[in-house]
């Protein structure tokens, strides 16, 4: 059986090596057979795209998406603290 850190390992060169998503920026954290991603992304798409990326890297596993989308502003827009 491989170890929790092998599968995060495998998960996260899927996710930089997939066309699809080639993200660096994802932490995946594997507690028994659950697979939780975590990080942040630009649009909803991207979002499911690294889902799917993972569930594939780690079939037979349970994966919780918990990546969070970024506010993106218009160039110029103000901002308010």
């Amino acid at each position: 059986m491989e170890t929790p850190q092998y599968v995060a390992a495998r998960i996260q060169r899927a996710l930089a090596e997939d066309e699809r998503t080639n993200e660096l920026g994802i932490r995946v954290d594997v507690r028994g057979d659950q697979v939780f991603l975590r990080g942040q992304v630009s649009c909803e798409e991207r979002r499911h795209g690294i889902e799917d990326v993972a569930r594939e890297a780690a079939p037979g596993l349970t994966v919780h998406n918990e990546i969070r989308l970024l506010e993106v502003r218009a160039p110029g827009e103000e901002e308010h603290l």
